[in-house]
C-alpha cells in the first residue's frame, strides 16, 4: 500500500488529484469545528456521553460525523441526506420505466438527470433530519439555548437551515472528490470522520485499563479487542479481493485473409462487488426510529419508543445483519447486470464452456454470482453484528459496537481508494502494442 502510495506521489497528475482530495478531507474536519448558534456545547457533551455508554445509535453517528454530532456543528448531519436521497433515486431509476428506458438509451443523459434528483432529495432530507435533530436537541436536556419567546422560532430556523447548509455542503465536496479527486467522495468523506475519533477511541481503551488500576482482566480484554480487529481487517482484505472467475472461450471468425478470435478468458465476480456501500446504506436506516421519534416526541412512550431504547442490543445487530444483506444484493443488482453482459458476449461471439449463449448465460451468471453475494453479505453482516452482540452481554464492551463496523468502512474505503490509483498507474504506464 505504501509502494502504491510512493509511486503514485512521482506521477504529476496523480499528485494533483491526491493534493486535492486531502484538501477536500482538510475542510471537511475544518467544518466539523464551525459550531452551530443557540447550542449549548456543555450539554451537548452530557448528553452524547450517555448516548456512548449506552451504545446508543446517536453515539455511532457521532463517530461517523467526526464527533461533528456531539459538537453540534454545520456538519452534525454527515453523510446520511445524501445517503438517503441516493437510495431513492437509485430505486427510481428502476421502478419509473421512462427514467430506465433513459439510462438504457443515453447513460449520459440518465447519470445527470439522477445526480439532479440526488441533489434536491438531499436539500430535502437535510431539512427534515436537520429539524429532527433539532427537535430532539430541543426536548433533551435544555440544549437549545435561547431568551425570550420572540426568539425561540428565529432560533430554530438558524439551527435547522444550519444543519441544512452543512449537509449540501459535503455532498459539494463528495463531487468534487470523484471530479477531481481520488477515491469514492463521499466514502472518503466518512473514513476521514471515522479517523479522526482513532485518538479519542485509544484514550478510552486506557482510561478502561488505568481506571481498574492497571487490573489484569481488563488488560486481557483490551488485548482481545485489538486482536479482534487485527483479525478483522485481515479477513475484510481477504474477501474484498475474493472473485470467482468465470472461464469465456471466443470462437474464430476468418477476416478476409486473416483469423480472429479464439482466445481464453474470463468474467471476473468478486465476493463483495459492493465494497462498503451495503454498511453505509443499512447505517442510514438504522437511525429512521430514532429520527421519527424526534418528529412524534410522544412515540418514545409507546412501543415504537422501544425500539430506540434497544439500539445497541441484539435487536440492532440483527437489524443490522439483514439490512446489509438485503442491500448487498440490491447494490449488486443495480452496478452489475447478467444479462447485459450475456448479450455481449453473443454479440462478440463469446461463450461459456458447457452453456448456451443468450438467457441460459445470464441465468447461470446470475445464480453465481447471487451465490458469491451471499457468502459476503453474511461476511459483511456477522463482522457489523457481532461486536453489537458482544457489548449487549457486556456492557463495558460499547465501544466495540462501533469499532467493528468502523474497521469495515476504513479498511474497504481504503483498499478501493488504493486499487484506483493502482488502476490509474496502470492507465498512464500501458505502453500499448505498438512499442
Amino acid at each position: 500500500m505504501f509502494k502504491v502510495l510512493a509511486n503514485a506521489w512521482k506521477i504529476a497528475d496523480l499528485r494533483k488529484k491526491m493534493l486535492f482530495t486531502l484538501f477536500i478531507l482538510v475542510l471537511f474536519r475544518l467544518g466539523c469545528a464551525i459550531p452551530v448558534p443557540f447550542l449549548d456545547n456543555k450539554a451537548l457533551a452530557d448528553m452524547f456521553s450517555q448516548y456512548t455508554a449506552n451504545g446508543h445509535i446517536f453515539g455511532y453517528l457521532n463517530v461517523l460525523a467526526g464527533g461533528a454530532l456531539q459538537s453540534a456543528t454545520i456538519f452534525s448531519l454527515s453523510i446520511s441526506p445524501y445517503i438517503n436521497a441516493s437510495i431513492i433515486m437509485q430505486l427510481l431509476m428502476i421502478a419509473i420505466p421512462a427514467f430506465e428506458r433513459k439510462m438504457k438509451e443515453d447513460p449520459q443523459a440518465g447519470q445527470k438527470i439522477m445526480t439532479r434528483g440526488t441533489r434536491y432529495l438531499t436539500l430535502l432530507f437535510s431539512l427534515l433530519l436537520g429539524f429532527g435533530y433539532y427537535t430532539i436537541l430541543r426536548n433533551s436536556m435544555d440544549v437549545v439555548a435561547f431568551k425570550g419567546e420572540s426568539s425561540e422560532v428565529f432560533a430554530a430556523i438558524v439551527i435547522i437551515l444550519a444543519f441544512a447548509a452543512g449537509a449540501s455542503v459535503i455532498m459539494w465536496m463528495g463531487e468534487k472528490i470523484n471530479e477531481k479527486g481520488i477515491g469514492n467522495g463521499i466514502s472518503m468523506i466518512l473514513f476521514a470522520g471515522i479517523v479522526s475519533q482513532a485518538p479519542q477511541m485509544i484514550m478510552t481503551g486506557y482510561a478502561y485499563v488505568a481506571g481498574n488500576n492497571y487490573k489484569w482482566t481488563n488488560c486481557v480484554v483490551l488485548l482481545g479487542i485489538v486482536a479482534a480487529m487485527i483479525v478483522m481487517i485481515a479477513f475484510v482484505v481477504f474477501i474484498t479481493h475474493g472473485e470467482r472467475r468465470i472461464p469465456v472461450q471466443y470462437a474464430k471468425k476468418v477476416v478476409g485473409r486473416k483469423m480472429y478470435g479464439g482466445q481464453n478468458t474470463h468474467i471476473p465476480l468478486k465476493v463483495n462487488m459492493t465494497g462498503v456501500m451495503p454498511i453505509i446504506f443499512a447505517q442510514s436506516f438504522v437511525m429512521l426510529p430514532s429520527t421519527i421519534v424526534s418528529f412524534f416526541p410522544g412515540l418514545e412512550k409507546t412501543w415504537f419508543g422501544s425500539i430506540t431504547a434497544v439500539s445497541g442490543g441484539w435487536l440492532y445487530a440483527l437489524c443490522m445483519f439483514l439490512l446489509i444483506i438485503g442491500f448487498s444484493y440490491f447494490y449488486t443488482m443495480i452496478t452489475f447486470s447478467p444479462i447485459e453482459v450475456a448479450n455481449n458476449l453473443k454479440k462478440n461471439g463469446g461463450f461459456i464452456m458447457g452453456i448456451r449463449p443468450g438467457r441460459p448465460t445470464s441465468e447461470f451468471i446470475s445464480k453465481t454470482l447471487n451465490r458469491i453475494t451471499l457468502l459476503g453479505a453474511i461476511f459483511l453482516g456477522l463482522i457489523a453484528a457481532i461486536p453489537a452482540i458482544a457489548s449487549a452481554v457486556i456492557p463495558t464492551l460499547s465501544a466495540l459496537a462501533v469499532g467493528g463496523t468502523s474497521v469495515i468502512i476504513v479498511v474497504g474505503v481504503a483498499l478501493e481508494f488504493v486499487q484506483q490509483l493502482e488502476s490509474q498507474m496502470v492507465m498512464r504506464h500501458y505502453k500499448g502494442f505498438l512499442e
